[in-house]
């Protein structure tokens, strides 16, 4: 049985060669130095690819409270002082009071009164949030509950982080077709084509109320974990000036 054949080479980079000139071809003189332009149609065809990552920029943290006790005024006004504590600790340590959500449930159990309350606060500035967690652990001890904080993306993070990987690897790719052009003594001229060929993106997680990582990880593992990947490879095709420039190279 005959051996398939070898696969096909990828080309990263093409000089496309000058079309065989017309007779007596009619050459533009350029601009500077006397020297005439080179004809049209000379390019150089490059791909190039980049990859960023941003790490989140919200946490959620949920702080869960309660109280039973034998009258209905008791439990409530249990629970309410150290909701108000909760939220003033927030606020003067700048967190914006739309960030901070409170949820209550009261009901009857057998005998006794029960209120249960939950405050969820996003931060953007994990250093405060810290801070606050800090301080709730130290003055209300075991009367609160405290989640693990929960990282994520915000919709806008994500597409400045698209944005900016396109960026970055059209970045790349003319990089690239400098160098191609210097190794033939060419000098780069404007793109004529900008081609995104492929995008993907892992990890990261964006807005959700539920938490997919471990109680057991650390802060960093979590930021970690949360952080978002992007990749990008665009096409590009640029105009061949001509000769380079010597005094610009060795500037």
């Amino acid at each position: 049985m005959a051996l398939p054949g070898p696969p096909p080479a990828r080309v990263f980079a093409e000089l496309i060669p000058t079309p065989a000139p017309a007779p007596a071809p009619a050459l533009v003189p350029a601009r500077r130095g006397g020297s005439l332009a080179p004809p049209p149609g000379r390019e150089v065809h490059v791909s190039g690819s980049a990859e960023l990552s941003v790490g989140p920029d919200r946490a959620r943290v949920s702080v869960r409270l309660g109280s039973r006790k034998g009258a209905a005024g008791e439990a409530r006004s249990s629970v309410s002082r150290r909701l108000e504590y909760i939220a003033q600790s927030a606020r003067q340590r700048g967190v914006p009071e739309e960030n901070m959500t409170v949820t209550e449930d009261f009901s009857r159990v057998e005998n006794t009164y029960q209120m249960e309350a939950e405050v969820c606060i996003i931060f953007s500035d994990f250093g405060k949030m810290q801070n606050v967690c800090n301080l709730l652990i130290e003055k209300l001890g075991t009367s609160v509950t405290i989640s693990p904080p929960h990282f994520y993306h915000t919709p806008e993070a994500v597409d400045t982080l698209r944005r900016q990987v396109c960026v970055a690897a059209v970045g790349n790719t003319r990089r690239k077709a400098q160098e191609v052009c210097r190794l033939f003594g060419q000098s780069l001229g404007k793109p004529l084509l900008i081609r995104e060929e492929e995008t993907k993106e892992w990890g990261g997680h964006i807005d959700s109320h539920l938490s997919n990582s471990s109680d057991s990880l650390t802060l960093q593992e979590r930021i970690q974990n949360a952080t978002a990947y992007a990749s990008c490879r665009v096409f590009a095709v640029f105009e061949i000036k001509g000769k380079e420039n010597r005094r610009n190279k060795l500037l």
